[in-house]
């Protein structure tokens, strides 16, 4: 059937749309108050700040495995606490009390970057650079001072100083060199060199040469599976694409999970895909910000119908452009398999705002 994908790449554009027309359905059929999206967004950072600790905790208790879900839940964890972060100035304009509301994020904030950077020295980058950009954006929205002060660029840079060079200090003291952001750099400079010449060298327009995969001659010139969906999802339907699942982290002589996405897309689906693609961010960023300025003027002339969308959109948005930035242009783990799925609903987020159904 031709609706049957009968490659990677088909099957990522075909759950792209499915999910897009979903959440534009949902966006306009589900209440958006703003109550209930803080609510919503509440409680899935309390749940995502409970599974990044308890997955933080089994780094230090012999016979337990971590299961790393900051990767792919990481940008979900930032579009809740952004989110909830839009909401208090909106709370505030309508005299609402919201100083449990900052106890309450500045908590989970900080408690996330904690076992979040624990778990991964670029989560705790990307967390930190997401929080800077929801500040912006949230201080534009709202005509707040901006947040580009020399003061507090000082502070994030310091905070991220001490943030990996205590990391650093605990990996030596416990002896776990997984701890080691030192080591993640010696990593980087081993493989990311040999994986770059790989890329350069047999990428073409629409995939890579035939047997330069891991694959040999069973490579398919394009779409063999280097950037897929989950693992989950490609087998819950029988579909008979190649699975790279665990060669990213084992076989370092290929694409390695830690270069920059645009490689790792390149290769597999040509460089028309990664311009395509990039167009596609850049599309979905332009129309946040446009979509936002409209929701700001509505809000500013007393229209209270989109105050929930609003939030929801500044948190998305965020969470999108800081898992664009760090997937495509630092490290490809953070925009592949599930990373991926969670890529292309916070695409989807954004850009089903675009539609608004008037309700009588």
């Amino acid at each position: 059937m031709a609706l049957i994908a009968h490659n990677h790449l088909q099957y990522i554009i075909e759950i792209a749309v499915i999910i897009q027309i979903g959440i534009i359905f949902i966006l306009n059929l589900a209440p958006m108050a703003l109550n209930l999206v803080l609510l919503v967004a509440m409680i899935l950072a309390a749940g995502f700040a409970l599974m990044f600790g308890v997955d933080a905790l089994f780094l230090f208790i012999p016979g337990f495995t971590h299961s790393e879900y900051t990767h792919p839940y990481g940008p979900l964890a930032l579009l809740a606490v952004v989110t909830i972060m839009a909401a208090i100035p909106i709370m505030k304009e309508a005299g609402i009390n919201t100083r449990s509301l900052k106890l309450y994020m500045g908590g989970i904030i900080l408690f996330i970057t904690i076992a979040g950077g624990l778990m991964h020295r670029s989560f705790l980058l990307f967390w930190l650079f997401g929080l800077f950009i929801g500040f912006f954006i949230i201080s534009k929205s709202f005509r707040q001072q901006s947040v580009f002060t020399v003061k507090r660029i000082i502070l994030v840079v310091a905070a991220a100083v001490i943030g990996f060079g205590s990391l650093e200090l605990l990996s030596r003291v416990l002896e776990m060199s997984i701890l080691s952001p030192i080591l993640r750099l010696t990593r980087i400079e081993n493989y990311a060199t040999a994986s770059v010449e790989m890329v350069i060298k047999n990428t073409t327009l629409f995939g890579h040469q035939v047997g330069s995969c891991y694959w040999g001659d069973a490579c398919l010139g394009g779409s063999d599976g280097y950037i897929s969906l989950p693992v989950t999802l490609i087998t819950l339907f029988g579909l008979p694409f190649p699975l790279f699942y665990g060669i990213l982290v084992t076989q370092k002589d290929v694409i390695d999970y830690m270069l920059p996405g645009i490689f790792g897309v390149a290769f597999d689906f040509g460089y028309l895909f990664l311009i395509l693609l990039l167009g596609w961010c850049i599309f979905v960023m332009y129309t946040g910000f446009r979509i936002l300025r409209v929701y700001r003027r509505r809000r500013e002339n007393g229209d209270k119908d989109c105050l929930g969308r609003e939030a929801l959109l500044i948190g998305s948005l965020t969470a999108f452009i800081a898992q664009a930035t760090i997937g495509l242009f630092l490290i490809n783990r953070s925009i592949n398999g599930t990373a991926l799925l969670t890529f292309i609903v916070l695409s989807a987020l954004v850009v089903g705002h675009i539609v608004l159904v008037k309700k009588k």
